[in-house]
């Protein structure tokens, strides 16, 4: 899938990011063979190029950043993605994230609001063979024409969870998304038990603000 698109110099800290997820607990191998694969210097600027494989979030433009290694590895393993899930991404950013649910075998639907970013992003997906469908819109209210889905990962802040998404989630369908105040979160994991839901919440995060009708007002 990834057209053969090798880069021999980012080989050893592709495995020391690695080596640190599942040493922070990550044991979805599934995860973990995506993010083996994927090659996260391409969805990063020139100049953080060389802090690609950091265990740490960088500036991709329009005060916006491509998540951590661990945060992207937790959020994923979360979802629990299986060959042929339906993800909707809200905040394609970079791309990268929606390249690690690609390669995992989901089908992938991803919004952005910043057209220059969504631009950039289809460019590296496309590079790399990765079938996303993607637009350019508020991703707060979701993308009801292909709901629903198996899950919802956000990967932008909220001060509530969004009805919407919750909505559009199959029966057993997960949605993991931060929860809090602009200045530190908490992630929350919906799972659908028909019309409740169960919740799961792990502390701790940092995360660029969710702007939108259901987010922040930009």
């Amino acid at each position: 899938m990834l057209n053969n698109i090798q880069n021999g110099r980012y080989k050893s800290e592709r495995k020391e990011m690695i080596d640190l997820i599942r040493h922070r607990g990550i044991t979805d191998e599934n995860v973990i063979q995506a993010m083996e694969k994927v090659p996260r210097h391409l969805f990063v600027s020139d100049l953080f190029v060389h802090r690609a494989y950091e265990d740490s979030a960088l500036p991709i433009g329009v005060s916006q950043t491509i998540s951590q290694p661990y945060t992207v590895a937790l959020m994923t393993q979360e979802l629990q993605v299986r060959k042929g899930s339906k993800i909707l991404e809200v905040g394609t950013g970079s791309g990268y994230q929606a390249a690690i649910l690609a390669e995992m075998g989901a089908r992938v639907f991803t919004i952005e609001r910043h057209m220059e970013l969504l631009t950039e992003s289809r460019k590296i997906l496309d590079k790399l063979g990765y079938a996303v469908v993607s637009k350019c819109g508020d991703g707060t209210i979701g993308w009801n024409e292909f709901a629903p889905y198996d899950g919802i990962i956000v990967t932008a802040a909220a001060p509530e969870t969004p009805k919407p998404l919750l909505d559009q989630l199959a029966e057993g369908g997960k949605l993991v998304i931060p929860i809090g105040t602009l200045d530190i979160q908490d992630l929350y994991v919906y799972t659908r038990k028909k019309d409740k839901f169960e919740i799961k919440q792990i502390y701790g995060f940092k995360f660029v603000p969710l702007i939108g009708k259901k987010g922040w007002r930009g």
